[in-house]
């Protein structure tokens, strides 16, 4: 059952229960108060009838037997129809209204008997002559309280009980025609009020079927319950469309890492296999007696050194691939207090061993005395090593130079080169795995890691970087990290 149905039935069921109550109570008053006013009339008229009738006892009395008689009055003008009945001589006298008619009203042995015990009148619906009335009895007594009479005052209400039938039929034919209208209006306003959830079935199944997560719901209706569910549906498809595309980037990306990671080492692995083949093909040839030649052995040493050489490359590979590892798996860093003036100062003495063409310049290192970085200091040193050989690696004639400044909260490391630099383009991409710029290509030796690497400990000690550069012109790196001053004691 859809919804839009039941919302129909739902709000038809309420409103045909609201219109059968309503029903209820408006004939159930109206009928009462019809009634009430005749049964009103009614019984006045008999007791004014009864009064005169108790003042005629004491006159009409005949030893045991009172003789009872109505008032001789005219009746022919009045709905109003008396008959008096007798109890001891059994006798009745009737108004002149039911003489005419030549009528007589009902009166069974039941309701006789009811009055005997001295109770209060009560009213009767009966049928006389095919025609409704509605009768009121009331007991005679005389003085021992005996019942002697029964007063009998009726009145039609065939015009009354039409009336009513009338009534009961319109507010049935009224009700089912106000169920019926109201019944169609409100399928047609559910349609209405529903069609912004059925754009959203649509939308949702063009979505699910195309994978179009730029499809939205167009909404123009007021910002109540409909609306805010379409912005809410509306945000989230943002929200996926965001998260799906961060995924489609970083499945990208993953592929491009795991073809980088295998084209990296395919390089060193073809050497190894291929100098090891060599070997074994030379030294085939040379049976277990004979001595190698001068030439086999200087062609074994070069084998030898290209596989120790290529086998370093890949160790510093696999190790530069687990520290990102790490980093993806959000291994924590341990951190400690770290006096930045000592660390620096190793890594410039350790620097000038590195091989290198450039000139290696060092400016002064005594600003950063007394200053203090939480972080790691292994890590920290390796940052530091990656933007040197970086510069060394790329500055083949020129200078590479390391400056320190500090502020109130940071210290700053640069690290500047003349070297080759880079295009504007490319300083985007520079911190990604295993980017290399194009211009350095097939010109310096690395595996395009060290950048990132560097990058996720910067981030991790809570600092960021600046980069400048300009092709042909060198480039320097601004570092900055988080750190305090303390006074010295």
């Amino acid at each position: 059952m859809s919804l839009r149905l039941r919302l129909t039935l739902w709000y038809s069921g309420v409103l045909a229960l609201t219109m059968l109550l309503f029903g209820i109570v408006l004939y159930v008053f109206l009928n009462y108060f019809l009634y009430d006013q005749i049964r009103q009339d009614l019984k006045r008229e008999a007791g004014n009838t009864s009064l005169r009738i108790q003042k005629s006892i004491a006159l009409s009395q005949k030893g045991l037997v009172v003789e009872l008689e109505l008032e001789n009055r005219d009746f022919y003008s009045t709905n109003t129809f008396l008959q008096l009945y007798n109890v001891n001589l059994k006798t009745f006298n009737r108004s002149a209204n039911l003489q005419f008619y030549n009528v007589a009203l009902p009166l069974d042995t039941p309701s006789i008997d009811k009055l005997k015990g001295d109770a209060d009148g009560f009213f009767q619906k009966t049928k006389v002559l095919e025609q409704d009335f509605l009768i009121y009895y009331q007991g005679i007594y005389d003085q021992a309280n005996n019942l002697i009479g029964i007063l009998q005052a009726a009145v039609p209400i065939g015009s009354y009980e039409r009336t009513a039938v009338t009534l009961k039929y319109t507010l049935m034919f009224w009700a089912l025609f106000t169920i019926i209208v109201a019944a169609s209006l409100g399928w047609f306003l559910s349609r209405k009020a529903l069609q912004p959830i059925e754009r959203v079935i649509d939308a949702a199944n063009q979505i699910g079927s195309g994978d179009d997560l730029e499809k939205r719901i167009e909404y123009q209706g007021p910002l109540d319950e409909i609306g805010r569910l379409t912005q809410t549906i509306n945000g989230m498809l943002s929200r996926i469309q965001i998260t799906y595309l961060e995924l489609d980037e970083a499945y990208r990306a993953q592929r491009r890492f795991v073809s980088d990671a295998s084209h990296e080492l395919r390089t060193p692995l073809t050497t190894i296999r291929g100098n090891v083949d060599l070997l074994e093909k030379m030294w085939k040839k040379t049976s277990g007696t004979e001595l190698a030649t001068p030439e086999q052995m200087q062609m074994s040493l070069e084998a030898m050194h290209d596989i120790a050489g290529e086998a370093q490359r890949m160790s510093r590979l696999v190790n530069d691939l687990l520290a990102l590892a790490r980093a993806d798996a959000g291994v924590v860093m341990e951190k400690h207090s770290v006096e930045m003036l000592p660390l620096v100062q190793e890594v410039v003495r350790r620097a000038q061993l590195l091989e290198h063409t450039a000139e290696w310049q060092v400016g002064d290192l005594e600003v950063l005395d007394h200053a203090i970085v939480q972080g790691n200091r292994d890590y920290l040193q390796q940052l530091l090593f990656i933007f040197i050989e970086n510069a060394f690696k790329y500055t083949p004639v020129g200078t590479v130079s390391i400056h320190v400044s500090r502020t109130n909260d940071f210290v700053g490391i640069q690290i500047a080169d003349t070297g080759i630099g880079m295009d504007k383009e490319d300083i985007p991409h520079i911190f990604d795995r295993f980017y290399r710029a194009d211009l350095s290509r097939g010109l310096t030796t690395g595996t395009g890691l060290g950048l990132s690497i560097a990058k996720w400990i910067i981030d991790e000690h809570g600092g960021s970087v600046e980069v400048t550069t300009r092709k042909d012109e060198g480039s320097t790196f601004m570092i900055w990290l988080p750190a305090n001053f303390p006074l010295p004691v």
